[in-house]
């Protein structure tokens, strides 16, 4: 029989967990403020502690410092209805057990209870720290609270996290996060975006060159890997690299050495390195073009962020955001009903980044007004009403809808040749009857190149060399 400290200032709250831990044969004690529930620490021995981070009086955080500083083994697991990222890093930072979203089931949170119960101790105590409260990712659907937590904990390691979503769902707002609160935070965050890099320098860009590697190599030059050590190398769409890059870079993930080009002495580099994609990695793993050992290597930690669709509930907070960041001055970000329902009713396929550029437009259109649906009608171009338009007027509208939502720098060729090369490819080949000498010279391209292309796009199962 084990002893359960519940604090929390609702009854509903602490009634439930009294019956569930109570049929479960533990005995519950409640209280109804931090102070209060300390006072009972100090008088009986507790097993494990549930502690809400809303409370009157001292807040639920300061309240887990206090648990953790007087009794350093006890687990206790912090619950809110009000995190966010700031919230969730510190409670998982100053050694809560588990982080509860509220609501949650009474049976999930009963789970989590049974389990700090059967641990040994529970984690292991880790300094308080003082964190930038200014956070750009928001959110308060469970989806982004579930993204808070996983922030947190991978915050607090090493391993290296593959960050996984949509384009547009901020995958890179998360490596930052992960990196301003992480061991590594002071120093440098490297980004580097393969997509954008001509694959003949990938690897020297990452890796650094030496005199004399190659033609052009007149200095020695020092790589992003070398220029992040001590820090964050944030590698965006991984699933761009090249066969020899994957290699090198798997040597560096396991041993934290590597080569620069033209170079037979190892370096060494102290670098965290965290990954983003949209594609799904597994199934360029099951085609060949990425290497299963990669994979695996870096995803000690996965985070998979939701696509704005599945998480409409945190339209009103995102818009209130982007408007109150387009027009300072204004003081009233209130939407209305009819606003609301026209922005949770799209399905914003460039998610958040689409978002914002479009309250970015119908703020400038609003002219210090208030927002109305008109505004967001009017930069908007739908797939249907481009499908109608000429081939060249088609492109053009694309283009200017991508830009809408915000398409970053080295992104918008990338993605028009993704949209396009492929039935190209697969068109071309029909005609040549799956024949890529043929077809690589009717596309004005050698057969290496056409083979590369359709691997990438997973096409080359389609046909044969012949």
């Amino acid at each position: 029989m084990k002893h359960v400290l519940v604090i929390d200032d609702e009854a509903a709250i602490c009634w439930g967990f009294q019956q569930f831990l109570t049929d479960a044969g533990h005995v519950v004690s409640i209280a109804g403020t931090a102070e209060e529930g300390l006072r009972a620490a100090e008088q009986t021995a507790f097993d494990a502690v549930v502690l809400d981070v809303r409370l009157p009086g001292m807040d639920g955080l300061t309240a887990l410092a206090e648990f953790r500083r007087q009794w350093p083994k006890l687990p206790v697991t912090v619950m809110t209805a009000f995190g966010d990222l700031e919230t969730a890093v510190q409670a998982i930072q100053r050694g809560a057990f588990e982080y509860l979203t509220k609501p949650f089931s009474l049976d999930q949170a009963t789970a989590v209870v049974e389990r700090a119960l059967a641990a040994n101790g529970g984690p292991t105590e880790t300094a308080s720290r003082v964190f930038d409260a200014e956070s750009p990712l928001l959110g308060s659907s469970p989806e982004m609270q579930r993204v808070f937590k996983e922030i947190a904990l991978a915050a607090a390691s090493d391993l290296p996290v593959l960050i996984g979503g949509e384009t547009g769902t901020g995958k890179e707002l998360v490596a930052r996060a992960i990196h301003r609160h992480g061991r590594q935070r002071r120093g440098a965050f490297v980004p580097v975006f393969l997509g954008a890099l001509n694959e003949a320098v990938i690897e020297s860009e990452l890796f650094g060159h030496v005199r004399g590697a190659f033609t052009g190599a007149t200095d020695d030059r020092t790589g992003l890997i070398a220029q992040a050590a001590g820090g964050t190398l944030f590698l965006d769409e991984i699933g761009d690299a090249p066969a020899a890059v994957q290699v090198k870079l798997l040597r560096f993930l396991e041993s934290g050495e590597y080569f620069p080009v033209g170079s037979s002495t190892p370096r060494q580099a102290a670098t965290r390195v965290l990954a983003a994609t949209h594609r799904q990695l597994t199934e360029l793993v099951k085609n060949g073009t990425f290497r299963e050992d990669l994979y695996f290597r870096l995803r000690g930690w996965e985070i998979t962020l939701p696509p704005l669709r599945e998480r409409t509930s945190d339209i009103p907070l995102l818009t209130a955001a982007f408007w109150k960041q387009a027009c300072p001055d204004r003081g009233d970000y209130r939407l209305s009903s009819e606003v609301q329902a026209a922005l949770c009713d799209r399905p914003w396929p460039g998610n958040v980044r689409e978002l914002r550029a479009t309250i970015e437009r119908a703020a400038l259109l609003a002219r210090g007004g208030p927002l109305v649906a008109e505004h967001l009608r009017s930069v908007n171009t739908t797939s249907a009403e481009m499908s109608a338009l000429p081939l060249d007027q088609a492109v053009t509208a694309w283009i200017q809808q991508r830009l809408a939502a915000g398409s970053e720098d080295g992104e918008l060729l990338r993605l028009f040749y993704g949209l396009v090369e492929p039935p190209v490819l697969t068109a071309v080949l029909a005609a040549c009857h799956g024949n890529r000498a043929a077809a690589a010279r009717m596309l004005g391209i050698d057969r290496t190149t056409l083979r590369s292309k359709l691997r990438a796009y997973g096409l080359d199962s389609a046909s044969e060399d012949a």
